[in-house]
């Protein structure tokens, strides 16, 4: 691995960024990279970008994207007025999953964070993903929450 570089996504990135989502077991169910669907992708990224407490992260190692995730700060009055930074959509290009990136990853995350003044960071991962609870129980968080959804 040699020096991953940070970023904010920008629209051409988007394509790529929708092709980690899709390449994985639960994504592909969820996500497409068809043509059909590239104006609905345009404009959520759109929605993200005009956000400043959302940060559509790619990580880059040698010009090509190898990872994403997206940081959403939240600002609340729970715990007494303190910033969450909440970590979703991480995603790895599989042919490089093993390789310490979600480390790295999640290490800048954190930090950014940190940076944005969060006293909280949290994430919700899916059930039928034991790897990653497993990861994210060795990076220190804790399953303190049962989350819900409603899909709409």
């Amino acid at each position: 691995m040699s020096e991953l570089h940070f970023r904010r996504a920008t629209a051409a990135d988007v394509e790529a960024v929708v092709a980690l989502l899709a390449d994985d077991t639960l994504g592909s169910a969820r996500e497409s990279a068809s043509p059909e669907l590239a104006e609905c992708y345009s404009r959520a990224f759109a929605e993200i970008e005009a956000d400043p407490n959302q940060f559509l992260c790619v990580v880059e190692d040698n010009g090509c994207i190898v990872g994403t995730l997206q940081l959403t700060f939240i600002p609340g009055l729970s715990r007494q007025g303190a910033k969450r930074g909440q970590i979703e959509a991480v995603r790895i290009a599989r042919d490089r999953r093993g390789e310490k990136l979600g480390e790295a990853m999640f290490a800048w995350a954190i930090e950014t964070c940190r940076a944005h003044g969060c006293g909280l960071v949290q994430l919700t991962t899916d059930k039928a993903r034991p790897d990653a609870h497993r990861f994210y129980d060795r990076l220190g968080f804790e399953p303190s929450h049962i989350g819900y959804k409603l899909s709409l």
